[in-house]
Formats: C-alpha cells, sequence, structure tokens
C-alpha cells in the first residue's frame, strides 16, 4: 500500500469514527430515494436547500451538499457486485460504470474513470492537513469523494465514492430508466443483449393525459407527444387545434417488445380512454382528439384489429369502438413545452384515467 493511501485512509478514518461508531449501533445502509426524476433530467435544475434536505436522507445530504463522509465498509455500494451505473443521486447525472469499479479494500465504492470525460470537476481539497483533490459531479455540483494516483489499470486511478452521492441503476433497467445509451460496453462485455426496441403511435384524446399513463407502462423506454394522420407539413399545435389539419393529438412510444408486446400495450390503451365516443374525449371534442391507432408494420395492424374485436366482446364498453386503424404517416413532435406537461405541471388538465 502507498504512502499516500495510507494517509488518506488513516486521515479520513479518523474524521469519521463517531459515524463509524454510530453505524455499529445499528446506522442504516444508503437509502435508495433520490431527487431527480429519469423525466426531467434533460432540463435539471438543483432544487434549493430546504427541498434536498426533503427528498434526501441526511446522510445524503451530509455528503453530497456539506462534503461530509460515510463510513467505510458501512455503506451501501462498497461491496456491490451487480452490473450496471452509478448516477448522481440528486441529478441522475451518469458518472461511474461497473465495468470500471474494484475492490480498493478501502471500504468505499472505487472506480478506475468515470464514465464519461467532463463530467467530473475535480477540486483541489486542503481540508485534512494535505492536499486533497475533490471530485464533484458537473450538472448538481455534489460532492462525491475523492480521486488518488494509485490505483490500477492504465490511468492508475482511484476514484473513492461515497455511496450516498450515488444511486445504482442495474443493468436491467438502464434501457426503461433513460439510461439506454450506456448499455453498448455491457453487450460488448457480454452481460446483456442488445435490447430490442419497437414504435407505436396512439390516439386517445389530449396527449397529456395518455403520455402520463404510458411512460410508466413496464417495457416502455420513451415516449414523445405530437401529431399524426393529418396532411399539413409541420403543423403547430394551434393549428391543430382547429381540426382542420387532420392530424389527432398523439404518442409515440418506444418500447421492448420483449419486455412489453404490442398487444398489452393496446390493452392499456384502451384501458385509458373511452374508445366509444366519436372525435371526443370528455369534454375534448373535435377530431384532433379522436381515438386511432396508427399502425407501423402489417403485423400491428393485425393485431389491433384483433384487439378491436376482442374489446367489442368484452363488455367493457357501452356503446362499439370507433377507433380508428389507419397506417401510420409522419409523426410530428409537439413544442417541449408539451413533452412530459404533466411531469412538469402536476395539477395540470387531465381527463385519463387506467381503468381496471
Amino acid at each position: 500500500m502507498s504512502l499516500i493511501k495510507l494517509l488518506g485512509i488513516v486521515l479520513i478514518a479518523g474524521a469519521t469514527v463517531g459515524i463509524i461508531a454510530a453505524s455499529r449501533k445499528g446506522h442504516a445502509k444508503t437509502s435508495d430515494s433520490a431527487v431527480f426524476e429519469t423525466s426531467k433530467m434533460n432540463d435539471f435544475k438543483k432544487p434549493e436547500a430546504g427541498e434536498l434536505k426533503k427528498k434526501l436522507t441526511s446522510e445524503q445530504y451530509s455528503v453530497t451538499q456539506q462534503c461530509g463522509t460515510e463510513p467505510p465498509f458501512h455503506n451501501a455500494y462498497w461491496d456491490n457486485h451487480k452490473p450496471g451505473i452509478y448516477v448522481d443521486v440528486v441529478s441522475g447525472e451518469p458518472l461511474f460504470s461497473s465495468l470500471d469499479k474494484f475492490d480498493s479494500g478501502t471500504g468505499w465504492p472505487s472506480f478506475t474513470q468515470p464514465l464519461k470525460d467532463g463530467e467530473i470537476v475535480e477540486k483541489t481539497d486542503s481540508t485534512l492537513g494535505m492536499a486533497r483533490t475533490e471530485v464533484r459531479s458537473k450538472v448538481a455540483d455534489s460532492h462525491l469523494g475523492h480521486v488518488f494516483n494509485d490505483g490500477p489499470g492504465e490511468k492508475g486511478m482511484r476514484y473513492c465514492i461515497n455511496s450516498a452521492s450515488l444511486k445504482f441503476i442495474p443493468v436491467e433497467e438502464m434501457d426503461q430508466a433513460g439510461y439506454g445509451d450506456y448499455l453498448e460496453p455491457f453487450v460488448k462485455a457480454g452481460v446483456i443483449k442488445a435490447p430490442r426496441h419497437e414504435t407505436a403511435i396512439l390516439a386517445g384524446g389530449c396527449f397529456w393525459g395518455m403520455e402520463e399513463i404510458l411512460r410508466k407502462i413496464p417495457g416502455v423506454i420513451k415516449t414523445t407527444v405530437g401529431f399524426d394522420g393529418g396532411t399539413l407539413t409541420n403543423p403547430t399545435y394551434e393549428e391543430v387545434c382547429t381540426g382542420a389539419t387532420g392530424h389527432a393529438e398523439s404518442v409515440e412510444i418506444v418500447f421492448n417488445p420483449d419486455q412489453l408486446s404490442y398487444e398489452k400495450l393496446l390493452d392499456y390503451f384502451f384501458r385509458m380512454h373511452d374508445p366509444t365516443t366519436l372525435n371526443r374525449q370528455h369534454n375534448d371534442v373535435g377530431t384532433q382528439y379522436r381515438s386511432a391507432i396508427f399502425y407501423t408494420s402489417d403485423q400491428q395492424k393485425k393485431t389491433a384489429e384483433q384487439a378491436v374485436e376482442r374489446w367489442n366482446k368484452s363488455g367493457k364498453f357501452n356503446g362499439p369502438i370507433t377507433t380508428e386503424i389507419s397506417a401510420a404517416t409522419k409523426f410530428y413532435p409537439a413544442s417541449d413545452y408539451h413533452q412530459n406537461y404533466l411531469v412538469k405541471h402536476p395539477d395540470g388538465y387531465n381527463c385519463h384515467v387506467l381503468r381496471d
């Protein structure tokens, strides 16, 4: 063991004796709580201190916001050997991969390198009477831990990180959690097969409420609200609202057919709206609010026709289903204002409920 590594361990351990003692009296492991929501990661804004205190555990807050240090060997991930990635517990930004994790013997999660260059900010730390290099997340400015030059691998680096600053995303959950772009190294390593994706386009009234239900369905990877089934090129929301463009407010759904079949997705579709009211959903009236399935393949068309027949016979509705089944034309995404609208505005207008 190098002198630098030994001094770092001694100094940090000395600073956390009280915490370690408390942990031996029943200190719980790091909570799986987090501030971020995957649907908001692209436009993340760091919450105020008061909100962070409510959403983080006391240890997570102490580590990420006050540069605290959790006890070695008494934290969530020091001995975690599952494949996946580690993200900032505050912002959700990807930080480290299990493929770069190693057992340093220090009692903290240790990595040879960050997941992406430029996502880790380094700062000089002299708080313990010696010069160390602190590492912080770029987006949320969370304190993560420190980096030392006594690690394995070509670069010889050891990123010594607090579990309390991280949230672990298992490899099998990465795609749906919004981290599918980071799966390729795991595929190359033979840890997981490349996930399959299929696209569906559904219309059933106001797309705000539909998306809020669809995005939460297991197997759904991504949802985008927009317009399909019309004739006007690049229609705006205001133009579609006139009913003159022929478009329907729609949701484009990217899903994993190995986890969610198209047939099952259509079952959710018929449960979340009334397909018997022609060109209408509750108080929303007009062709832009029609019930429609815009199929993207011949197999989807066949499955949609079978689904309509099955649901017509189910006895769940008081009248015949009027759902249009048409080939998808060009899907036009709506503006950012409408994407994940009910995530950004939880009390916003919504007329969709998922029925039993």
